[in-house]
């Protein structure tokens, strides 16, 4: 059996950034590496999966803003915001691009607020930034190590791995949700919390793809409507998002059918029978899209419908036309002069109205995160800590929280798992300090 003060389970972005800060709080101390043991356990060959695989590789890292601003953009239930508040505050994405920057990972952002690595670097440039730190702080990594088994035995907890037994002062469970398995995050670690006493709620998709029950039109796949509005109907209720749709071989995709999908999810899970539709030009109220449509008919009667709503600023793509004259039940080669009052109608709310579809499926495992996990209540906010457990600690997804697209989950998961860190340090060190000391 091995002995440790800190064992963290999982070598993701919450995993890493728990054992970085568990080890600068250690030194703060005056506490020798040597005499303070932490050590990571990680199932795959290499740590930071999802960060190595988003972004397409890219890596869309954190937020560009204030931690206020991230909480309000970011994360739109009221309890995940109250729950992440003080961890956002305590490291936010101004801490986190001042730490890569010190190891030569200088990033910055869009327009949009999402922040990549500067030209030339990568994901992977943020992962060995990280292994680096790691390594710095004398943190030992165990790669290709599953764990099987969590048990509270006494003040300590015994992890089982294969033939080996880790025995801790302190556990910090960072092993991530249930989306995209082959990354690693399998759900076990939800299994743990659930065995130690912890509430878990049943987790679903977010920031996933959506499949419609018959597949879009061959030559629509690929094709994205910009800026639009993409709203989701069911029971009598009704939830919307603004920003790109993409077409997809399955279904749709892209920003704002990723961010909607959880309550996507949520709709289609309750009632069944999900309807998608499309506002083609969200900028516009239907009064005033009527007025430009007579204002040009009375400057250009000749015009062709189909050529109004090709040149209309922020109009529908090309591609998608044929099937907005379809569905109006308008001809090709109608003029905007031959318009009648009740064909204008139904082109008015085709377009504002635009049918994709019916949900099939939200694929959890397509998500790039999932929601649900360990119960907000029963955990600290200020130190990541169990209520039930002591010194028992959660970070990133793992959690019941689920933030936007953007880059909003990756800086919970940093902020998450560096306060998780910093609080099981402090509290291990407080005990070693009282009692014998934990060495390995």
């Amino acid at each position: 059996m091995r002995i440790i003060d800190i064992l963290i389970v999982g070598g993701g972005a919450a995993g890493m950034l728990a054992a970085i800060a568990a080890r600068d709080s250690a030194r703060k101390r005056k506490i020798p590496d040597k005499d303070f043991s932490i050590v990571i356990l990680e199932r795959n060959r290499l740590p930071g999966e999802k960060i190595r695989i988003s972004g397409g590789g890219r890596c869309n890292v954190t937020h560009a803003a204030k931690p206020d601003e991230l909480l309000a953009k970011g994360f739109l239930k009221k309890g995940e915001q109250r729950f992440l508040r003080h961890a956002l505050h305590a490291f936010g994405s101004d801490a986190l691009l001042a730490l890569l920057a010190r190891q030569g990972v200088r990033c910055e952002a869009r327009p949009d607020g999402k922040v990549f690595p500067v030209d030339g670097l990568a994901a992977s440039d943020v992962l060995h930034a990280f292994e680096s730190m790691i390594a710095d702080r004398a943190v030992s990594v165990e790669y290709v190590c599953t764990v099987s088994s969590v048990v509270r035995t006494g003040d300590s907890f015994d992890v089982k791995a294969g033939e080996r037994t880790f025995r801790s002062a302190a556990l910090v469970l960072a092993t991530g949700g249930v989306s995209y398995p082959s990354t690693g995050s399998r759900g076990e670690g939800l299994l743990f919390a659930r065995r130690l006493g912890h509430a878990v709620v049943r987790a679903s998709p977010a920031l996933a793809p959506v499949l419609t029950r018959d597949k879009p039109p061959a030559e629509l796949a690929g094709v994205s409507l910009r800026s639009t509005e993409f709203i989701a109907s069911a029971g009598g209720k009704q939830v919307s998002r603004r920003g790109d749709v993409l077409f997809t071989h399955r279904g749709l995709s892209g920003p704002a059918v990723l961010s909607l999908s959880r309550e996507v999810a949520e709709l289609f899970g309750t009632y069944g029978n999900c309807l998608l539709f499309a506002d083609l030009f969200a900028d516009l109220d239907q009064d005033a899209l009527q007025n430009a449509l007579l204002s040009e008919s009375r400057r250009n009667g000749a015009k062709l419908v189909r050529k109004f709503l090709q040149h209309c600023p922020a109009g529908p793509p090309a591609a998608l036309i044929p099937y907005i004259m379809r569905n109006a039940e308008i001809s090709a080669d109608l003029q905007l002069s031959g318009l009648a009052r009740c064909n204008r109608i139904a082109l008015l709310q085709t377009v504002k109205r635009f049918p994709l579809g019916t949900v099939k499926a939200v694929p959890l495992e397509h998500g790039e995160v999932s929601a649900g996990g360990v119960s907000l209540i029963e955990v600290n906010p200020k130190t990541m800590e169990s209520r039930i457990v002591p010194a028992l600690f959660f970070a990133g997804e793992l959690l019941d929280y689920a933030g936007e697209i953007g880059g909003f989950n990756l800086q919970a998961a940093f902020s998450t798992g560096w306060l998780a860190g910093k609080a099981s340090s402090e509290k291990t060190a407080d005990r070693s300090s009282e009692n014998s000391p934990c060495v390995s």
